[in-house]
């Protein structure tokens, strides 16, 4: 997750896609149980100041890995700057933090 997603102060879009994988078994995280729940933590690089957390939505009834997110609610209501995502699976009362973190940067609009 080397790429720096690129967005503008105060936009509620685009609406990104995250394929989860399992590195072992080399296919996508099944993530199809209702109980299972797929979080973005937000915050500022360098902080640990958590500013939002981000829901997603399942894409193909969440068998294939697929989730999606937006930055609805005033989430990219923030100063320009550095920013970065961690993934959070919840599986009932498991929980798996993703190791690569999302990269974002931040810039005001005109």
């Amino acid at each position: 997750m080397a790429d720096v997603i690129k967005l503008v102060k105060g936009d509620e879009k685009p609406v990104i896609v995250l394929t989860l994988t399992d590195d072992v078994a080399g296919g996508a995280l099944d993530l199809s149980a209702g109980t299972t729940v797929v979080t973005v933590k937000f915050r500022a690089m360098g902080s640990t100041t958590l500013l939002s957390t981000i829901s997603t939505t399942k894409l193909d009834s969440g068998t294939t890995g697929k989730v999606q997110f937006d930055f609805s609610g005033g989430v990219l209501d923030v100063d320009a700057g550095a920013y970065e995502g961690e993934i959070v699976v919840s599986y009932g009362s498991d929980v798996h933090t993703v190791y690569d973190t999302l990269r974002f940067r931040l810039r005001d609009n005109f």
